[in-house]
């Protein structure tokens, strides 16, 4: 994929609608050391995880533009080269336009955990099983990105959150959904892309400028012996670390940045999370905030050595093949451990069932 690019039309980008409600960062949490470690408060807020086509937002949009996803779904495709673990996406083909969907009941929404280290999580059987650990990953960073906010100060985007039922009682979480516009440029037709993005909250400078952030945790969960690494070396060797991170979850820190970038994010902030060890065997495992370091997503991108032409450029590849097949539905599935995408044609209602006889159409 190296040498896919995609001129990105950054000029033309546009904010179609803006919808939610954020709070704004408790910059308390940037005080956090390893001596003064803050535990993780579980907290019942509500997050979304609606699908393209089921966003009636998108379907208002839909005569804007040709092809349309969010920004989970579009990152995973731009960072494909990186991800070492399957996934599949949904496209529907539409007459003239495409839609990507997550396939309902999958794994899709879930973080992977050192999915591009040399020694990979174990599949199953164990209390690291890579599920156990996704599941973990998740929650952490739910929990830690609702945490670190002020609930009493909020801003409030000129549309409600579009995912509210009239009878829900659940607190919602903090979230802002942009909808954005994209030029798809390079040879031949030009196409535009229609995203969700979001952000998780807002921050003021100290010239009382507003600022954009999204935030995300690293966690760490293999206390070899019960001793943390990162209690003994995040405040004198953060660069170890992160770098080490960068390494063995360099997927997932790639989506991360692809994200906050479509989103338009002025900052993306990470928190630092390590398991807490019970004190007696009948105790769940807690965790701890050890630390947060704050970068701007484009100059993380540099350090992580994420080149969003090239990342334009493999949409591009991909949406060019869409565009060449037929109406229906397909799915788009990465092999696992190979550098391989194929896109299978399946029966409008029943894919999930039909997956292994539906006929290969790369």
């Amino acid at each position: 994929s190296s040498g896919i690019n995609a001129e990105y039309g950054g000029k033309d980008v546009a904010t179609l609608a803006e919808c939610g409600t954020v709070e704004y960062y408790n910059k308390r949490f940037d005080r956090i050391t390893t001596k003064a470690e803050v535990p993780l408060q579980p907290n019942n807020r509500l997050f979304h995880n609606i699908s393209t086509t089921d966003d009636p937002v998108i379907r208002e949009l839909v005569k804007e533009a040709q092809v349309f996803a969010t920004d989970s779904i579009l990152s995973t495709i731009m960072t494909c080269p990186r991800s070492y673990y399957s996934w599949d996406i949904i496209i529907q083909r539409i007459g003239t336009k495409l839609f990507f969907d997550k396939r309902d009941g999958s794994d899709f929404h879930l973080l992977t955990v050192n999915e591009t280290a040399n020694d990979l999580p174990v599949a199953e059987g164990s209390s690291n099983s890579m599920h156990k650990l996704a599941v973990e990953a998740t929650y952490i960073n739910q929990t830690f990105s609702q945490q670190c906010l002020k609930r009493e100060q909020q801003k409030s985007f000129a549309r409600p959150n579009p995912f509210i039922s009239k009878d829900e009682t659940d607190e919602l979480s903090s979230v802002c959904y942009r909808y954005r516009k994209f030029p798809l440029l390079g040879p031949g037709e030009h196409y535009t892309v229609i995203c969700r993005t979001e952000v998780d909250a807002v921050t003021s400078t100290s010239s009382g400028e507003e600022q954009l952030m999204c935030i995300k945790a690293l966690n760490e969960w293999d206390l070899k012996g019960g001793n943390s690494e990162w209690r003994q070396k995040l405040d004198t060797q953060r660069g170890d670390i992160l770098t080490t991170e960068m390494k063995n979850n360099k997927c997932k820190l790639a989506k991360w940045t692809v994200s906050s970038i479509l989103a338009g994010a002025d900052l993306l902030k990470f928190g630092y999370v390590t398991r807490s060890m019970p004190r007696s065997s009948g105790e769940s495992i807690g965790h701890s905030i050890l630390a947060t370091q704050q970068f701007i997503p484009k100059q993380f991108a540099a350090q992580i050595s994420l080149d969003m032409n090239n990342a334009w450029g493999i949409l591009r590849v991909i949406v060019d093949k869409c565009m060449q097949l037929k109406d229906g539905k397909y799915v788009l599935y990465k092999e696992p451990a190979k550098p391989v995408l194929r896109i299978y044609k399946v029966p409008e209602n029943t894919f999930e069932e039909n997956e292994d006889s539906a006929d290969d159409e790369d």
